[in-house]
């Protein structure tokens, strides 16, 4: 069978950087479309060099020592060229000069496909399945950018740096995995955000000396959330909606108006996890799938009407859960068409639900930002501020209670005057 592996070396003279009328020599190593260059310490005058031969004219003793010592470096090149292929090590010309110069010979195997490799395999059971899936998108970026760049298929984790940093994001921002579905700023700095994660890993195992992300700052734009006003959520929720298929994603996306639930969260609700306190007010008590955060919501009316019309559905019944199986995709594609039935010019999608939860439905009736939180399931108040939009009518509505609360301490003082 055909070897594959190329492998190349020629000694060459660099005149541009000549010294008291020597230039120095260099050794330039090819192997399997990557080139690199090697510096020997050793100069000679360019009259006294053949280029055709890369090698020194045998006009005396000392030119027949430094042909001497340019086969002896050759010598070693293959030797280690030869030692990398029946280790099956990653094969480059970088990693052939490496090995000649001893440099990084502890860490030589380390490769940013391994540890990338290594670190999914080892989140498998940690992680949950969504946010694996985007670890192999950014995989399978790196797996196009580095033959893009390098010319070859995996790079030495020695050979990390900003460049290679800087050079990854733009070519995420510029090159799509999906056809015609090229990453906005926030989808690249996730995969920036992925890679830095499991460099940080590398480095704490000690398998790279310097962080080439130290200098790399990741930037993510703010983006307010879209959410349902009350008009159009009452719409939906009123609707007459022919279709068994559409009424059952309706009521999926209105129950989730009302409770803050995600897909997946109230995909997985089982009948004993909506329970009834001693003062016969149904609560939903779960965790999130997403991060395991228990989370406590009383349910409202409107929820409360979703959830009897699917308590004897023999489709959830079955599965064991609260409501029948709809998928995520089957979802957000109902949602579409609902959209354009009830002539709602927003882009409906489930995870809109969440937002309206946030916004109209609770921070928007005066419910606290602390105890919107807390139903959520966040466990840091800056991620709510981001779902809870605060909007204009907000703020109306609060600088109106202001106003009222100011007028009553005056008329206040005023009464205490006129009694004085």
């Amino acid at each position: 069978m055909r070897n594959e592996n190329t492998f190349g070396l020629h000694f060459i003279l660099r005149v541009g950087r000549s010294v008291k009328g020597k230039s120095p020599i260099y050794a330039r190593i090819s192997v399997n479309k990557t080139k690199c260059e090697l510096a020997l310490k050793c100069h000679i005058r360019k009259e006294d060099w053949n280029s055709v031969r890369g090698a020194a004219k045998t006009g005396n003793e000392e030119l027949k020592l430094l042909n001497s010592y340019l086969e002896e470096v050759r010598g070693k090149l293959v030797k280690q060229y030869r030692a990398l292929h029946i280790t099956d090590a990653l094969l480059t010309a970088e990693s052939v000069k490496d090995a000649y110069l001893g440099i990084n010979e502890n860490k030589r195997k380390y490769t940013l496909l391994w540890v990338v490799a290594e670190h999914n395999l080892m989140m498998q059971k940690i992680l949950k399945h969504g946010t694996m899936k985007n670890y192999s998108t950014t995989e399978k970026y790196l797996k196009a950018f580095i033959p893009h760049k390098f010319r070859s298929d995996d790079i030495f984790l020695s050979k990390l740096n900003y460049e290679f940093i800087s050079g990854f994001e733009f070519y995420v921002r510029s090159n799509s995995i999906k056809e015609n579905d090229p990453c906005a700023n926030n989808g690249t700095m996730k995969h920036m955000e992925r890679l830095k994660k499991m460099v940080n890993w590398a480095v704490k195992n000690e398998w790279l000396d310097k962080n080439p992300f130290s200098n790399f700052k990741l930037k993510f734009d703010r983006q307010e959330r879209e959410c349902l006003n009350e008009i159009q959520l009452t719409v939906i929720k009123t609707h007459d909606l022919e279709n068994p298929t559409l009424q059952l994603i309706r009521d999926l996306f209105v129950f989730s108006c009302y409770t803050g639930l995600a897909y997946i969260d109230l995909i997985e609700l089982k009948p004993n996890e909506i329970v009834t306190s001693v003062n016969g007010v149904k609560w939903i008590k779960t965790a999130r799938e997403k991060s395991g955060v228990v989370v406590n919501i009383p349910l409202l009316d409107d929820a409360i009407n979703v959830l009897d019309k699917y308590s004897n559905d023999k489709r959830a019944i079955v599965k064991e859960r609260v409501f029948p199986l709809v998928s995520n995709q089957e979802m957000n594609r109902g949602l579409k068409v609902i959209a354009e039935i009830c002539g709602i010019k927003k882009h409906l999608t489930f995870h809109l639900a969440r937002h309206t939860f946030a916004t109209t439905v609770t921070l928007m009736n005066g419910v606290p930002i602390e105890t919107i939180s807390k139903m959520l399931g966040h466990t840091k108040l800056s991620t709510t501020m981001i779902y809870a939009r605060i909007s204009q009518t907000k703020i109306g509505l609060d600088m109106e209670l202001l106003q009222n609360r100011l007028e009553a301490e005056r008329n206040k003082a005023k009464l205490m005057i006129v009694r004085q």
